[in-house]
């Protein structure tokens, strides 16, 4: 009786897990897909999508896992909105920007929803400058601020504000991982 007991519980464990799988591949792990397969230029970037704790529908987790060195920031960007374009229908509360597992910055969902509306018609120059500072801390604290100013002067500082931004999800992470050591610090 306990072995059936036992059989009985693992396969509900494993047809859950199954199920589980399913749903985070079919609802956004394939749109990954689809947005690397459908530009070339994405070739080289691996994201792994998924629901936060792969069953809280209400966060969306967007986990690079891998850039070539081939790829730019702006390679890994447009990766992040033609994926947002496919999700626009999709109302989420958080976006969680992670690198290998661990959760880096936030973005919410109403931006992320809106970056996908706009992907086809905004001036992607714009978008580029202004995602920084729609970007969370995992504290929830504004992960850059806001420029005001001389429009060359708010564009310069903008344009820092995207690199620093990627050189803290990813790049020190991969420059390190080639000279061998550790680079990410909160």
């Amino acid at each position: 009786m306990l072995k059936l007991s036992l059989k009985i519980a693992i396969g509900v464990i494993l047809s859950t897990a199954m199920i589980i799988s399913g749903v985070n591949y079919f609802n956004l792990q394939r749109s990954v897909a689809e947005v690397k397969e459908n530009d070339s230029r994405n070739k080289g970037i691996e994201v792994f999508a998924h629901y936060q704790y792969f069953v809280n529908p209400n966060v969306l987790v967007f986990d690079l896992r891998n850039v070539a060195p081939t790829s730019s920031p702006i390679d890994v960007t447009r990766t992040l909105l033609q994926f947002a374009e496919r999700q626009k229908d999709r109302s989420f509360k958080n976006v969680e920007l992670s690198f290998k597992g661990e959760h880096r910055f936030l973005m919410e969902g109403d931006y992320f929803r809106k970056l996908g509306q706009e992907y086809s018609g905004q001036n992607p120059a714009y978008t580029l400058r202004m995602l920084p500072q729609n970007l969370y801390k995992p504290n929830g604290s504004r992960a850059f601020g806001e420029w005001t100013g001389g429009f060359i002067g708010v564009l310069t500082r903008q344009m820092e504000d995207f690199s620093s931004w990627h050189r803290a999800w990813y790049i020190d992470d991969l420059v390190a991982s080639v000279q061998g050591g550790t680079a990410h610090a909160e």
